[in-house]
């Protein structure tokens, strides 16, 4: 595929393809059609043919080269391939693209300081644990790095101190850049306000601009409930302090802590079932 995806990324060879597309042709003929020197065509051909795209067979006096169907429809398949993955309604590219609007819906609204104050964000899990094993995953720096983590991101530096005024710090990385060479995408730092250990844990949390500064503070606030068949777990996330440019943050809220809570389904049942 490699060398197939060389030939055909020389403008003057996607010419004399189109050419022999429409039926074979000698080299002279390729050359006059293609507004080219003789020689120079016949190198083009050779590149073809060494790819597969091209066979040729002389002639009388002529070499005539013709056109191969069948790299093309292997390159079309996995091009079609290619775009069947990005465009899947439950993949990473539809969930950035929703991310790209909503981007731009927050900026239009960041007019001022304090612009989304109060609002509210909930969010509701089913977790086939029991409320001892979730609350190990909210509390355990070990366990929250399993879980609290967006799509694409992991966490590089995590402090969860869980008692009333211990620190919270986050920070993440590309979930691909393996050695921290490519800059921090996020890092977040605030303090636990709440602890009724198996039942509710509070804490603030805020992002940080480029500069240092707090963009928002986020004060969020985790439930639990025992079932029969495990846990319910409510999570409110409430926006104060909020500058201008949080706006890019706050786009972000639904979809990434909505994730992390995902995750944190998977993992809790996981464990427990281990």
């Amino acid at each position: 595929m490699e060398a197939l995806m060389v030939a055909l990324g020389d403008a003057a060879r996607w010419r004399l393809v189109g050419l022999l597309a429409e039926r074979p042709r000698s080299v002279g003929v390729l050359a006059q059609l293609a507004g080219a020197r003789q020689p120079q065509t016949t190198k083009h051909l050779q590149t073809l043919e060494r790819a597969g795209l091209v066979s040729s067979q002389r002639i009388g006096q002529r070499r005539v080269y013709s056109l191969e169907a069948g790299p093309l429809r292997e390159l079309a398949e996995a091009l079609g391939q290619l775009a069947d993955t990005v465009e899947r309604p439950d993949g990473p590219q539809a969930a950035y693209e929703r991310h790209g609007g909503t981007v731009a819906a927050e900026r239009l609204a960041a007019d001022q300081e304090g612009w989304a104050d109060d609002r509210v964000f909930r969010f509701q899990r089913a977790l086939d644990a029991s409320p001892e094993v979730v609350w190990r995953h909210l509390t355990e720096a070990e366990l929250i790095s399993d879980w609290m983590t967006p799509d694409g991101l992991r966490v590089s530096e995590l402090v969860f101190e869980a008692t009333p005024g211990g620190r919270v710090v986050l920070e993440y990385r590309d979930a691909e850049d393996a050695d921290g060479s490519d800059q921090v995408v996020g890092r977040s730092q605030g303090v636990v306000t709440g602890v009724r250990v198996g039942e509710q844990l509070a804490y603030s949390n805020s992002p940080l601009l480029p500069d240092g500064s707090l963009a928002f503070t986020a004060h969020i606030e985790l439930n639990l409930r025992p079932t029969g068949a495990g846990t319910t777990l409510d999570a409110t996330y409430r926006i104060t302090d909020s500058t201008i440019d949080s706006a890019d943050f706050i786009a972000g809220i639904e979809l990434g802590f909505g994730q992390s809570l995902d995750k944190l389904t998977a993992a809790t049942t996981t464990r427990s079932t281990k």
